[in-house]
């Protein structure tokens, strides 16, 4: 049903202003590659906010970034509007996570065939997860490839390097300026990254996540992740599954349950009360919120996994 819709949506922006899109599309365009962009910014798109941070921190005001997926949504649930597409329509550059996270993103590349899309997962070797429940359906495939690289700092340097080159490539006169941005950036990462592994090093390595997101930040730092429910946020557990979580976290002797944003919290206060314990947040970073940043939610969630991984 989505699919269908988002079809007919598509379909729509294709027809009703393609004519005129198309040549103001290629004026554009050909103004853009045709002249230095020294006082013309480049109009990006990032799908959700760890991008949109590394973008803006790698083109500040050369770039004119904006998000896809607005502040307090799960990028998960999203699905592009008539004016989403039509923003796609007149970006220069779209910044994806890729390896499957925006499942809405193959139907609409057709939209700007003009359109540069910075794929930030390249070079990244990729951690691909088979999950028991899926040989339930033969229509689902059974190797799910894990796409939530922006929570392993090491990786999102690579996220942020291949933006760079991307910029690079789309406006070389400011190459020196986006290297330059990008390495300060990438310090910062480096700080965030000594300063996880330093604290956290002398700690116990088993903890409870909401959904399984924080593999690659788990496999980084010599932590084990256990999960109340696997791939999607919003999947609701079973009773058998929440007596495993309740018998694993007792043999463990954890008493630090995590939650996360945009999910019901209950279920973990639920585990967290039978243990004598307490809920935290563990963010994955998919939902934004306004005036907070990447490193200051990777900050926080440090904070909570001192607390359930070092007393």
């Amino acid at each position: 049903m989505f699919n269908q819709t988002r079809a007919a949506i598509i379909a729509i922006v294709l027809i009703i202003p393609l004519s005129t899109i198309a040549m103001w599309n290629s004026t554009r365009f050909q103004e853009f590659t045709e002249t230095s962009v020294e006082n013309q910014k480049i109009v990006a798109l990032a799908s959700f906010y760890p991008l949109y941070e590394f973008t803006k921190e790698v083109g500040k005001d050369k770039v004119d970034v904006s998000l896809l997926v607005p502040p307090g949504i799960e990028p998960h649930d999203w699905e592009p509007s008539i004016q989403d597409l039509q923003r796609i329509q007149q970006a220069d550059i779209i910044i994806i996570n890729g390896i499957g996270f925006e499942n809405w993103f193959k139907d609409i590349e057709k939209l700007n065939s003009e359109l540069t899309i910075i794929d930030s997962s390249n070079g990244i070797n990729i951690i691909k997860e088979v999950n028991s429940d899926q040989h339930k359906d033969s229509h689902l495939d059974a190797s799910l490839a894990d796409p939530h690289i922006w929570l392993n700092p090491s990786l999102a340097k690579i996220q942020v390097k291949n933006i760079a080159e991307s910029l690079i490539e789309l406006d070389p006169d400011n190459s020196l300026y986006y290297h330059d941005n990008s390495e300060n950036y990438i310090k910062k990462l480096d700080v965030l990254d000594s300063k996880i592994r330093n604290e956290l090093s002398n700690c116990s390595k088993d903890f409870v996540a909401f959904h399984n997101a924080f593999i690659y930040f788990a496999k980084e730092y010599g932590l084990n992740q256990h999960t109340i429910v696997s791939n999607e946020p919003h999947g609701e557990p079973t009773s058998k599954t929440l007596e495993k979580i309740i018998n694993l976290a007792k043999e463990m002797k954890i008493q630090v349950i995590f939650t996360e944003e945009g999910v019901d919290k209950r279920t973990s206060e639920v585990i967290a009360k039978e243990l004598g314990g307490k809920a935290l947040t563990l963010s994955p970073l998919e939902i934004s919120e306004t005036n907070t940043s990447y490193i200051e939610k990777m900050e926080a969630n440090l904070v909570n996994l001192k607390e359930a991984l070092c007393n």
